[in-house]
């Protein structure tokens, strides 16, 4: 084995591809196939979008639980432990399940390189066909037609949102951006579309493909009421349901393209009303809209583009709390830092800026440098750690105060590890 400790196998697949982010199918598809040619078995969904992702992966996968389907989930990014990534009935994998698949992984590559994600993804799936899941939920990465996990076939897709993010990547328009989501898509297979807006290539692409398209305001919809919501779906379908235990305007929009994707599958697993009600309500998905009711209260968000900025935002209008705001925040290069001064700006009295490293990374005084040049007047200063920022900002903050940590998974996940919060 090329290393015996999982920290040496992650240290070593950081640095031994080129790129960070390689899209492409054929590498990473041939090292499956010789790992795996009889293909994949479990009944799978995949879950592509901008946001709302997560959201519905924990969600389905909290349904599928109560209804004691053997179930795996591969997730990415991970907020604390790297094993978060891949669940089997709710648990992450242990490190020695890891480092096995890796080194079946190294063994079969040959000469071919893999980045880091699409490490992550064969160890995934090679874990879910040693304990045999029933069902497996896939978590695109980045974008959809590319991304490694689409090697696999989806029984069912689900795509939540598209808006502009992963420019770089995925294209600068809408159009383009959803043309990749699309790529999850597979012929004659089901396809649910979480949002009633969505761009013309996603429907042009699932139409291509005679997709059974399930789009949100048209074959599904969902309404709020006094006790909850209800869902209502083909055939007449009709069914009440309890708000979701998860934070965010969003949140039901999501819940129901997820109760659609039940509905496609009642006729393998039993995904019946109560079932569903009661996963809705043990949901549970850290770093989203994460109050901690401390003193100073704490609210941590992965936010890092357009559409998550906005869910931040109106999630903080509710709160309507009496006491100021004080952020800290990083951010990777690629997303835009506009954003998050238009959006979440004007609510905050201080910025307390971190450092992220990797060749993603920002350092925090060109942060700081993008933050003036959006317009910010607030006080704004520069740490190297989590803990100086932490200190310097419960130092400042007032009981009646809120510390907002946000702007990228390694910041949330950072504070969650280094506050206790998990």
């Amino acid at each position: 084995m090329r290393f015996e400790k999982l920290d040496q196998w992650l240290d070593w697949q950081a640095d031994s591809h080129p790129t960070e982010i390689d899209l492409g199918l054929q590498r990473v598809k041939t090292v499956w196939q010789r790992l795996k040619p009889e293909g994949f078995r479990s009944q799978v969904v995949t879950v592509a979008g901008t946001n709302g992702k997560g959201s519905c992966v924990a969600m389905l996968e909290s349904i599928c639980l109560q209804a004691g389907i053997h179930i795996g989930s591969f997730t990415s990014p991970h907020l604390i432990r790297y094993n978060e990534r891949i669940r089997l009935n709710g648990e992450p994998v242990s490190d020695q399940q890891l480092c096995r698949a890796f080194e079946m992984i190294d063994q079969a590559r040959g000469q071919i390189s893999l980045s880091f994600f699409e490490f992550a993804t064969l160890a995934a799936l090679l874990c879910f066909v040693a304990q045999k899941p029933e069902l497996v939920i896939l978590e695109v990465g980045l974008g959809g037609r590319l991304d490694a996990v689409n090697i696999i076939d989806a029984d069912v897709a689900l795509i939540t949102t598209i808006d502009l993010d992963h420019t770089d990547w995925l294209g600068t328009d809408i159009e383009s951006i959803g043309r990749e989501k699309a790529g999850i898509i597979r012929s004659r297979k089901p396809v649910v579309l979480g949002d009633a807006t969505m761009p013309h290539s996603v429907l042009e692409q699932a139409e291509q493909l005679s997709a059974d398209i399930y789009q949100s305001g048209r074959h599904f919809n969902h309404q709020a009421n006094a006790r909850g919501w209800r869902w209502s779906g083909p055939d007449g379908v009709e069914i009440e349901l309890p708000e979701p235990a998860l934070t965010g305007g969003k949140q039901l929009q999501n819940a129901s393209a997820v109760v659609m994707v039940c509905h496609l599958l009642q006729h393998r697993f039993p995904l019946h009303e109560k079932v569903i009600a009661k996963g809705l309500r043990d949901v549970r998905l850290p770093g989203r809209l994460h109050f901690i009711p401390s003193t100073p209260a704490l609210l941590l968000d992965v936010a890092h583009n357009r559409q998550s900025m906005q869910t931040l935002r109106d999630g903080l209008t509710q709160m309507n709390r009496r006491g100021r705001i004080h952020a800290i925040f990083g951010m990777l290069q690629d997303k835009d830092v506009a954003d998050a001064v238009e959006l979440i700006g004007p609510l905050l009295t201080s910025w307390h800026l971190l450092d992220l490293h990797g060749w993603r990374g920002r350092k925090a005084e060109q942060l700081a440098a993008n933050l003036g040049q959006a317009g910010v007047r607030q006080p704004v200063s520069c740490y190297h750690s989590f803990s100086e920022a932490y200190q310097a900002c419960s130092d400042e903050a007032e009981p009646q105060d809120l510390i907002l940590i946000f702007g990228s998974f390694r910041i949330v996940g950072e504070a969650m590890h280094i506050l206790h919060l998990a």
